[in-house]
């Protein structure tokens, strides 16, 4: 029998200096049972850099043709696809034809240059990608902020991001590979 998610529920406060965006969402989130919980939280920083009342997190790793968060129109068109890690060419580009735009939240410490340099060619082509690097440091220390009901305050200002919860906060610095 095959393990199953773990799941979370999130109270994600998110104050955006930088959108003008202050809002509350209540998740619920499906850790895939292969995934850690600094990848978790990379895919909350995500959400909260990208947050709005559509943005929603897909069925997940189980799934081959969807992001797993995405925001979408009233009418199904993908605005906006969001992956990962460190993506293949191939995948992003099925994201790039598919949605208006693209982001990709890698992380990995100092894998990330090696990948980033073996890429950063092939993915100038894409015009609607954008790829960040979620600093190593950072991926670990908010992993250690998980419990299984979290909140989570995300204050967002001129590029540093503050990730707090009642017993401590994280600064994030995301780093802007291509815009």
């Amino acid at each position: 029998m095959a393990p199953k998610a773990t799941v979370y529920k999130v109270h994600l406060q998110v104050a955006d200096m930088d959108r003008g965006y202050y809002h509350d969402h209540h998740l619920t989130l499906a850790q895939h049972p292969s995934e850690t919980d600094s990848r978790m939280m990379v895919r909350l920083l995500a959400f909260a850099m990208n947050a709005s009342d559509t943005l929603e997190f897909s069925k997940g790793l189980c799934v081959e043709d969807e992001p797993e968060l995405w925001e979408k129109s009233l009418v199904g068109d993908i605005e906006l696809w969001i992956e990962f890690g460190q993506s293949d060419e191939k995948w992003l580009r099925k994201a790039s034809g598919r949605s208006k735009q693209v982001q990709l939240f890698a992380y990995g410490g100092r894998s990330v240059p090696i990948w980033w340099k073996q890429n950063e060619q092939t993915f100038e082509r894409y015009k609607n990608l954008k790829v960040w690097n979620i600093p190593e440091d950072s991926v670990k220390e908010m992993g250690e902020l998980v419990s299984r009901s979290m909140t989570l305050q995300y204050n967002i200002s001129e590029g540093q991001i503050w990730v707090s919860n009642d017993t401590g906060s994280v600064l994030v610095e995301p780093e802007l590979l291509k815009e």
